[in-house]
């Protein structure tokens, strides 16, 4: 049998599962088994092949909101853990989003902006460089690492968060904006959308997150090992693939009188915050990532490039 065909038998069943409870009466997935087999199977056969247990092998998986990542990093977790027998432990950027406290004395210090989780700086990203540092120790113990609950816009108690037990043989870092990189500060002048016109009028806001991508961000992503870019056609699809998010998030939190759950026009305005950064990688995370998955305008995935 095909080592392909051999690792879909192995993990299809597990894969099948995950997707139906990721799926909604109304939004069903789609060429389900094309997506494990023509495109998340071969990667976890690329993934296993550059692996080293003398340390993690860490891998960003990035796309802009919506794209399908925490799916994609679920699916391509079963299939290593379940065939290759790898430890996985995967996290999203956004489980380390600064609390609302912090975010609150960021806004008051910095810009009023910054109260919005989302951008570059808006997260404390010590948690990985943290685990990183541990990983390297002869005598890990354990390490644990916060989950945040975007329905009440704060992190989940202690009790809740990820443990790690023992050194991953692989990471995956999933985020909007994991692999991004800064730009120059001459094009932080435009505005792009209604938000940066009326809001960041003097740029405060632009400059410090670019600044957190030229320095502390910049140098967490210089450890990764290879970045997956999910590439939509354009930032109005990704706008319309957010709001199914959040009108799938309204539908499974359960305390609906004290939920954050946006509206349409929050979400949208939400995603201004997102713009600049967001399509800084469409143009340029195609030509540093390792493998880009090209998206169609159904949400699935149409080609795959590796690149050398």
């Amino acid at each position: 049998m095909q080592p392909i065909a051999e690792c879909y038998r192995k993990v299809s069943k597990d894969c099948f599962k995950f997707i139906r409870s990721q799926e909604t009466p109304k939004e069903k997935f789609k060429n389900k088994e094309k997506m494990i087999k023509s495109f998340l199977i071969p990667i976890s056969f690329w993934i296993s092949n550059r692996t080293n247990k003398s340390k993690p092998y860490f891998i960003g998986l990035a796309g802009g909101q919506g794209t399908g990542k925490t799916t994609i990093s679920s699916i391509l977790k079963i299939i290593l853990t379940k065939y290759f027998k790898l430890n996985v432990f995967k996290i999203s950027i956004d489980d380390l989003y600064k609390t609302q406290k912090e975010r609150i004395k960021l806004s008051k210090k910095i810009h009023p902006l910054l109260m919005t989780r989302g951008v570059p700086g808006t997260h404390d990203i010590n948690f990985i460089f943290d685990l990183l540092k541990k990983t390297k120790s002869k005598r890990f113990n354990h390490q644990i690492l916060p989950k945040f609950n975007k329905a009440i816009d704060d992190r989940l108690k202690k009790k809740s968060w990820y443990l790690v037990k023992k050194v991953p043989d692989v990471i995956i870092f999933e985020g909007w904006c994991v692999g991004a990189r800064a730009e120059q500060n001459t094009t932080l002048k435009k505005p792009i959308n209604p938000l940066e016109r009326t809001e960041d009028k003097n740029l405060g806001w632009r400059k410090y997150v670019n600044g957190q991508l030229q320095t502390k961000y910049k140098k967490l992503f210089s450890k990764l090992d290879c970045l997956i870019f999910l590439k939509a056609g354009n930032f109005k699809l990704l706008q319309s693939w957010r709001l199914k998010q959040e009108a799938l998030l309204k539908l499974n939190s359960k305390n609906k009188a004290n939920n954050k759950v946006m509206s349409k026009n929050e979400v949208l305005k939400f995603m201004q915050t997102y713009q600049r950064v967001t399509q800084n990688m469409f143009k340029f995370a195609p030509k540093y990532s390792s493998i880009v998955l090209n998206l169609n305008s159904n949400h699935q995935i149409k080609s795959i490039k590796y690149n050398k």
